[in-house]
């Protein structure tokens, strides 16, 4: 099988030979076909990548952005149906290793976290047996049959469905004409999931990214230990993640709030799934910021856990300003000795300005704050040690004085 050769500028492979598996599109000198000849390639094409002294890097897709080639190999391998059954069979076996796959509490998890799995462009997300595929790159979509196929291999009996999520994550163009939602293995089964023995009903057909924020999980579990007869106001709560949690470790009151009423019929419905202690709670479609001003409760802890503010380097400004107005409020507003749990999911804002933005902000609120604890995301989504932009979650739990 003849590839083309994509040949990098001099001084360009650095990244590459550091194992970073992407190719920016400024980085490339020229295309070449297996006569030698300037060419253009597919989208979705799969590529090997050189050096500008013709040394092999790697091969990866080719599409045509910002990051032109993902790289999924850095051995010179064609990648038939046993490259997949391997690295698919390498990420079920560290998910094994960590304890997911086998636990009776928690049925929930990643499978397949792009870079973090050596399969940039590919997010897997494993719901009590459907597994739900997001592919995010053409290259990835176009391999889908090899890697229905690894999931069959290595995750046998305990794979009852595949469903195929990539719709909403691949190039408009592309998606519009090639992609359709829906199972692609097996039949549906059920929405009900398990996360450390709190139920949830998750909705991966309509919900947002594939269904449930499972990099929330340790975090909530956290959460719920400093919960027990405390008042706990949860924003941005699409779901009600961090709510059922509090609610099941025994809090006095927990309010959810998301200018959504599509997230807030999710957070009644997995309220709704409690055996008891519903009262407690109530819902509000709302802005969180117009409810952080208006609101007269006196919480003892609140979660802020708003979506990326900034998707892009260029709103970045935006972004910290928005995160430094919400933290004020909350930090004005909450119990002397509260406890705030803060997130920025935004990968442009990177840990040390998000951590500079919330201690800006306690400064502007004029309240003394502690760092009690510094979160990220759990170990189903660890990022490659080569892919640095992979840890994109970030937090920090504060107690307020």
């Amino acid at each position: 099988m003849e590839l083309k050769k994509v040949i990098l500028s001099s001084g360009k492979d650095l990244s590459l030979k550091r194992f970073h598996p992407w190719v920016f599109s400024g980085a490339i000198k020229k295309i070449k076909n297996s006569l030698g000849k300037e060419t253009e390639v597919a989208d979705g094409e799969l590529v090997e990548v050189f050096s500008n002294k013709d040394e092999f890097l790697g091969m990866g897709h080719f599409q045509n952005g910002s990051i032109s080639v993902r790289i999924i190999s850095f051995e010179q391998r064609i990648p038939d149906q046993e490259f997949w059954n391997q690295k698919i069979g390498a990420a079920v076996k560290y998910r094994k290793s960590i304890g997911l796959l086998d636990d009776e509490n928690t049925n929930v998890f990643r499978l397949i976290h792009a870079e973090g799995d050596g399969l940039p462009g590919l997010i897997i997300d494993f719901y009590n047996g459907t597994a739900v595929l997001q592919a995010h790159s053409i290259g990835m979509y176009l391999n889908k049959e090899n890697i229905v196929a690894a999931l069959k291999i290595n995750l046998a009996e305990k794979l009852k469905a595949v469903y195929d999520k990539s719709a909403e994550t691949l190039p408009e163009n592309f998606s519009r004409e090639n992609v359709n939602a829906g199972y692609i293995f097996g039949e549906h089964t059920t929405n009900i999931v398990l996360e450390n023995n709190n139920k949830f009903d998750v909705d991966w057909v309509n919900g947002q990214k594939t269904g449930f924020f499972i990099d929330q999980r340790e975090n909530r579990k956290m959460l719920g230990e400093y919960s027990k007869g405390k008042k706990v106001l949860n924003t941005f709560c699409y779901s009600g993640g961090f709510s059922i949690y509090a609610i099941n470790a025994g809090a006095a009151l927990v309010h959810s709030v998301d200018s959504s009423k599509k997230a807030i019929d999710l957070t009644n419905k997995n309220v709704e799934l409690l055996d008891s202690k519903t009262s407690i709670h109530e819902s509000f479609a709302m802005d969180t910021f117009q409810f952080l001003e208006k609101s007269k409760e006196e919480y003892d802890i609140i979660i802020l856990d708003p979506p990326a503010f900034a998707k892009h380097i260029n709103a970045k400004h935006n972004a910290v300003q928005g995160y430094k107005r919400l933290n004020c409020e909350a930090i004005k507003m909450i119990k002397p000795g509260g406890i705030i749990f803060t997130f920025s999911c935004s990968q442009v804002v990177d840990r040390q300005l998000f951590e500079r933005t919330i201690m800006s902000a306690a400064i502007q609120a004029g309240r003394n704050v502690r760092i009690m604890h510094h979160l990220s995301q759990p170990a189903d989504h660890a990022p490659s040690a080569f892919h640095p932009e992979g840890e994109y979650l970030k937090g920090l739990v504060l107690f307020v004085e």
